[in-house]
């Protein structure tokens, strides 16, 4: 399921760091956390849909990756 526009603006107003921050870190770990738990609602209905499970693991690893990047560079905000 693929995320509203208005949903998105939602996840970034709260997460930016400041106006028009659509790129940060954050911002992306929120969005890409709320398409993994929506993917995750998905394939728990439909357990043979393997091309939405695959999207999903590359989605975690993304997600994963960024974290550690953030864990690396800035541990406060990795914390926060």
């Amino acid at each position: 399921m693929a995320i509203s526009k208005e949903k998105k603006n939602e996840i970034i107003a709260q997460y930016a760091r400041h106006e028009g921050d659509t790129g940060s870190v954050e911002v992306q770990v929120a969005v890409l956390t709320w398409e993994i738990n929506h993917l995750n609602e998905h394939i728990k209905q439909h357990k043979k849909d393997h091309a939405t499970y695959r999207g999903l693991m590359k989605k975690i690893g993304r997600r994963r990756n960024l974290l550690a990047y953030l864990r690396k560079n800035d541990v406060n905000r990795y914390r926060e």
